[in-house]
């Protein structure tokens, strides 16, 4: 029998079929993504001001704080429940209305904090060991390979943040022009993958290699192998990032890639930005961004700052407790562990957690 002709669910995915549910979605589903946000209402924000004060009057830092601090008696519920829709459902949240326009730093990051609370567990970011990063462009050459592009105006190709299960993103300001984000379901990818190509199919779930750019654990190499599809236990993974495996050539020890890689790469990044695929919008202040880094993939469109207009965001890389099982070759790209609620984040010997108030 060929099993692409079959269909299953995660949780009880066959390798090589199709799969159905929530996550795999098109963008025919969402015709207008204002009708599938969480709105705050004026209660809402009035519950995460007063939470903000609590925590800022505790005395603590910012990155003790816990549920014992704050409380958000009607709000707390509509966050779960947007946490359990990235998780296991679609694969992504939408969340207007965080007040950011008239919060200090300090207000903006503790809101932020509490928001990102409801999530997970918030693990570093790079070698700086940021919980919570600064995207904005700070100056960086993007023509440097070993540039991480969120501190630059450069557009940023297709793919997920590999070390969390969820990534977060709040608008503080937006652009003069573009930088506009867009996500598409990695399983709808993959579902096209097969059925017009099923032989990279394959060659997806086979090696690749993944660069580390310069940010090395100690003890590692400046590289690892993990493949883009990720069957294991019941469940469908993706992993993508097309800039680390171009930049993971450098290494001598690392293979070189063949020409059923490259058509790969053609043919998913084609998926992944298609307008059957792929949702856009241009997050404003106050918008919240919630994707699950197993089932999306997200992209961030080149932008133009201006003195009146800086492009300025926040980000959470997040580790619920209760995500789905993964692969021991997630144990690289997961900071040594692949147990829910004990895994993600860039973890560099000497760097202690912090929380930084603008971008470094």
């Amino acid at each position: 029998m060929d099993t692409k002709l079959l269909i299953s669910r995660q949780g009880s995915v066959v390798p090589y079929t199709t799969i159905e549910g929530p996550d795999a979605w098109t963008a025919s589903d969402f015709p207008v993504l204002e009708d599938h946000m969480l709105h705050l209402t004026p209660d809402h924000v009035a519950e995460l001001d007063a939470a903000v004060d609590a925590v800022l009057s505790s005395g603590k830092r910012l990155q003790d704080i816990d549920f014992a601090d704050f409380t958000l008696p009607t709000l707390s519920d509509p966050l779960l429940e947007a946490g359990q829709e990235a998780q296991f459902g679609r694969g992504w949240a939408l969340v207007r209305g965080v007040p950011v326009w008239r919060y200090s730093r300090q207000q903006q990051l503790a809101a932020y904090w509490i928001l990102g609370l409801h999530w997970g567990r918030a693990v570093p970011q790079n070698a700086k060991g940021h919980l919570i990063g600064h995207i904005k462009d700070i100056g960086h050459d993007p023509k440097n390979p070993l540039t991480r592009l969120y501190a630059t105006n450069a557009a940023q190709p297709w793919h997920n943040d590999g070390p969390a299960d969820l990534v977060s993103l709040l608008c503080l300001s937006d652009a003069e022009e573009g930088g506009d984000s867009g996500w598409s379901s990695s399983i709808s990818v993959h579902n096209e993958i097969l059925r017009r190509a099923p032989h990279l199919a394959a060659v997806l779930a086979g090696p690749w290699f993944f660069d580390r750019k310069t940010e090395v654990p100690e003890g590692k190499k400046p590289f690892f192998e993990i493949p883009v599809f990720n069957y294991h236990k019941g469940y469908l993974s993706v992993n993508y990032s097309d800039n680390y495996y171009h930049l993971s050539q450098r290494h001598a020890e690392v293979p070189k890639l063949t020409a059923e890689h490259h058509e790969a790469m053609r043919l998913f990044n084609e998926l992944a930005s298609g307008p059957e695929l792929s949702l856009r919008m241009v997050l404003r202040a106050g918008d919240v961004q919630l994707l699950s880094n197993h089932t999306c993939l997200h992209y961030r469109g080149a932008f133009r700052d201006s003195p009146a207009h800086t492009r300025h965001l926040l980000r959470l890389w997040l580790s619920p407790p209760n995500d789905r099982p993964l692969p021991e070759c997630y144990t690289e790209i997961m900071a040594g562990s692949v147990a829910p609620g004990k895994r993600g984040g860039i973890i560099i010997q000497g760097a202690a957690p912090n929380i930084p108030e603008e971008a470094e």
